[in-house]
């Protein structure tokens, strides 16, 4: 092994912690009440006698003071349609209504019909969630036109009731996020039709009980995740305009490559659990995958960009179609291109993306010394990946997990042709390279 990369890992600052990431799910709790009523005859007359006081505690209603009317009134209240709630939360609605009550939670705590997407009176259930007649009809219109948004911002826009309409782009990546399926769309146009994907008529709606309850975990709670957002290198500017230098991009290209290899580095080294594979298993890891891990980084960044085609690689530098076939990388800026826009189809999160690069590191099927601690370090970011995904994207996160691992062969094929252009590049001695770069393209076996 190289003495140079060996320096160039073991000086790196380990400032990273193990921790056990650990899953746990939120507890619903189911409670049914079935309320009959017998039929007053000789034989249960005693059961309604005038000096029996019958009470039922959710409703409130006194059959001793309460007229028959009365009585026929609240009853038709407690099982209203009026009372039936959706949100995003899994447990059924009671016919009850009101239940919490009984628990002493206030009257402003009880469930309420929201919209998943921007907090809105939801209608009903659309698209596989509950939303409001607003938003199902903007999904609608996306889908059915085929429209693609962009932010004008960093693709973190708020969504709520009264900015829903401040960005499209993010308002539809809300939706996705929310769970809304694109397959329940009619592509058609024809009105009046059924959707495929309907709500089960068993539970006509799901409910969200506000309370002063948290749920038992949090993106908070995984430790990984924050780990991971706090260590995420800074967006790098090039060195040099490098104006009157033949081969300018191409010289521009491998200095970045060349310092963003030392950024990934020191990144590897904070995430949990990676400082605890002997050296060799850290430089082997980081040899194997450094590639795909640029890849992904590039293709996050550039998601701002995708409806212009170019690619971000600097702060200060893009590369189009046209740039990329100037300088013999049309093969590589295609590649990454579609994995861009598999990010995309995907809306994929900041926080997704976190563990997603992490993942990639661990995925090497290279050779180590230390298989166990290898396999240790992969699962808990799978666990911290399936928590977090099922955290922000309660409706589908099984669905979006395996969708987000069906990337990793598009990475896996940039990978090769990242390598194979510069080696190119370095056979032809086209530009200069660093030495950590060589040592990095040249140490590959995996």
């Amino acid at each position: 092994m190289d003495s140079w990369m060996q320096e160039v890992v073991s000086m790196m600052t380990d400032s990273g912690s193990t921790s056990d990431v650990t899953a746990a799910s939120v507890t619903h709790i189911k409670k049914e009440m079935d309320t009959g009523f017998t039929e007053c005859s000789p034989s249960n007359s005693e059961m309604y006698s005038p000096t029996t006081t019958t009470v039922i505690p959710d409703s409130g209603i006194d059959f001793t003071t309460d007229t028959g009317s009365q009585y026929e009134s609240k009853l038709r209240l407690s099982s209203s349609p009026e009372r039936q709630y959706c949100s995003s939360t899994t447990q059924p609605h009671t016919d009850s209504g009101i239940s919490s009550i009984e628990n002493g939670i206030k009257e402003e705590d009880s469930p309420r019909r929201l919209c998943l997407v921007c907090g809105d009176v939801a209608s009903g259930f659309h698209y596989g969630v509950a939303s409001c007649e607003a938003c199902k009809a903007f999904f609608k219109r996306t889908i059915q036109g085929n429209i693609e948004y962009t932010c004008p911002a960093n693709g973190e826009c708020e969504i709520n009731k009264r900015r829903r309409k401040a960005c499209q782009a993010c308002r539809f990546r809300k939706c996705l996020r929310s769970g809304m399926l694109k397959e329940g769309v009619r592509l058609d146009r024809v009105r009046g039709g059924r959707q495929k994907y309907r709500r089960n008529p068993d539970m006509p709606y799901q409910i969200q009980v506000i309370s002063t309850q948290r749920p038992s975990v949090s993106l908070e709670d995984i430790k990984m995740l924050e780990v991971l957002s706090q260590c995420e290198p800074d967006l790098l500017d090039t060195n040099t305009p490098l104006e009157n230098v033949k081969n300018r991009s191409l010289s521009i290209l491998s200095d970045l490559y060349d310092r963003e290899l030392v950024g990934i580095i020191g990144w590897a080294k904070q995430i949990p659990g990676f400082t605890e594979l002997s050296l060799n298993d850290q430089m082997r890891l980081l040899q194997s995958t450094w590639a795909e891990i640029l890849t992904l980084t590039l293709a996050h960044r550039s998601l701002q960009l995708l409806g212009l085609g170019r690619l971000k690689f600097a702060s200060d530098f893009t590369l189009d179609e046209r740039q990329s076939r100037e300088c013999g990388a049309t093969e590589l800026y295609l590649t990454c291109c579609h994995v861009v826009e598999r990010l995309d189809n995907l809306s994929i999160l900041k926080e997704e993306y976190y563990l997603l690069k992490a993942l990639v590191l661990a995925n090497s099927d290279v050779r180590l010394d230390e298989y166990h601690s290898l396999k240790k370090f992969r699962d808990s970011i799978l666990v911290a990946l399936t928590d977090t995904v099922a955290i922000l994207r309660p409706m589908g996160a099984f669905n979006h997990v395996q969708q987000l691992l069906l990337c990793m062969p598009a990475l896996r094929q940039a990978d090769h042709v990242i390598r194979r252009f510069w080696s190119d590049i370095h056979q032809q001695e086209l530009v200069p390279m660093n030495k950590l770069f060589l040592e990095m393209l040249e140490a590959y076996c995996r």
